[in-house]
C-alpha cells in the first residue's frame, strides 16, 4: 500500500490545495495532508485552525487524513511509512525551489520519492498569501477558497480587521 504525504503550511487552505488533494486521493491509496509547523514563519492561523480547516474539507475523502509535523519533512515521511511526497506546482517559478527541496530530501533518504503535480490552471494564480492580501483589502475570495474556509479567512484577515 502506498502512503503519500502532501505537505504544506495551508495558511489558509485554498482551492488550489483542494485540487491537489482531490486528484492525489484518486491516484493513491492513502494520502496524508501534513500541516507544517514552521517556527520561522509567522502564520496567520494557528496550527489547530489550519488542521481544523483541512478536516472540514477532506471529510468526504475516505482515504485522506490530516496530520501535522515539525522538523524535517523527510523524517516525518519516514516515521509515517510514506514512500512518496506530493508537491503541488502552480507555475515554473515554484519548480526551482521544489526541485532543490526534492534533491535535498533524496540525499537524506533515497527511498522516498518526490512527485510533482500541477494544479488546475484555473487555480494557478492562487496562493495563501494572495488570498490573505485580497481579503485584507475587502476583495472577494469566494472563488479562491473552499466554502468551509471563506468565513474563517474573512474573520481573521478580512477588511474589517484593517
Amino acid at each position: 500500500m502506498s502512503k503519500v504525504i502532501y505537505p504544506g503550511s495551508f495558511d489558509p487552505v485554498t482551492n488550489g490545495h483542494l485540487d491537489i488533494i482531490d486528484r492525489a486521493s484518486k491516484v493513491f491509496e492513502h494520502l496524508i495532508v501534513a500541516v507544517l509547523e514552521n517556527p520561522r514563519k509567522q502564520a496567520s492561523f494557528s496550527l489547530e485552525e489550519r488542521v481544523d480547516m483541512l478536516n472540514s474539507i477532506v471529510f468526504p475523502y475516505t482515504n485522506v487524513e490530516v496530520d501535522c509535523f515539525r522538523g524535517l519533512l523527510i523524517e516525518y515521511a519516514q516515521k509515517r511509512g510514506a514512500n512518496i511526497i506530493i508537491k503541488g506546482l502552480r507555475a515554473v517559478s515554484d519548480f526551482e525551489f521544489e526541485f532543490q527541496m526534492a534533491l535535498a530530501n533524496r540525499k537524506l533518504n533515497c527511498n522516498i520519492e518526490t512527485m510533482f503535480m500541477m494544479t488546475n490552471n484555473m487555480y494557478s494564480f492562487i496562493s495563501s498569501s494572495i488570498v490573505k492580501e485580497v481579503a485584507s483589502f475587502g476583495g472577494d475570495i469566494r472563488d479562491m477558497v473552499p466554502p468551509q474556509v471563506y468565513s474563517k479567512v474573512m474573520d481573521k484577515v478580512g477588511a474589517s480587521r484593517y
